[in-house]
């Protein structure tokens, strides 16, 4: 349900040039899809939306640029709270060490995320081996790492 809902969400403000919370509901109201205001705002919490303008000073929803790091963002700190045990770095490498299984979905989560910094990673049963351009963002990686692990 909430799925759908944010699924005809998303198609209402890509058709229609929608302002405010009270046209995006009308417009789910009138797909059959019952919701409130409040239902809407943490929708568009959730779903990363943004106003930009419209032009004529007016703005419009509009889904963020960001959207798909933040959603990547989020999966990966999923996957790190219930699978990686520890993260450590030597010059521009970084090791991740998993639950057994792990490695790979640790490590499809951190290709997805386009971490700049990053040249590329390799995963086995246990064990990501991340390699970083340099020492200061091996570094950096690693202690955002293991801020996601708290």
């Amino acid at each position: 349900m909430k799925n759908d809902r944010q699924e005809q969400l998303l198609q209402i403000i890509t058709e229609e040039a929608i302002e405010t919370q009270e046209q995006l509901l009308e417009h789910l109201q009138a797909r059959g899809i019952k919701c409130t205001q409040a239902t809407i705002s943490r929708d568009i919490k959730e779903l990363h939306l943004v106003k930009e303008p419209a032009g004529q000073g007016r703005y419009r929803y509009a889904v963020s640029g960001h959207r798909a790091k933040l959603n990547f963002a989020d999966r990966l700190r999923t996957i790190f709270r219930e699978s990686v045990l520890s993260v450590d770095y030597a010059q521009n490498l970084v090791v991740l060490k998993t639950m057994p299984g792990l490695a790979q979905g640790a490590a499809s989560a951190l290709d997805g995320m386009e971490i700049g910094d990053m040249v590329g990673c390799l995963a086995g049963d246990d064990t990501v081996l991340i390699v970083m351009r340099n020492l200061e963002s091996a570094s950096d990686f690693t202690a955002e790492i293991k801020e996601m692990m708290r």
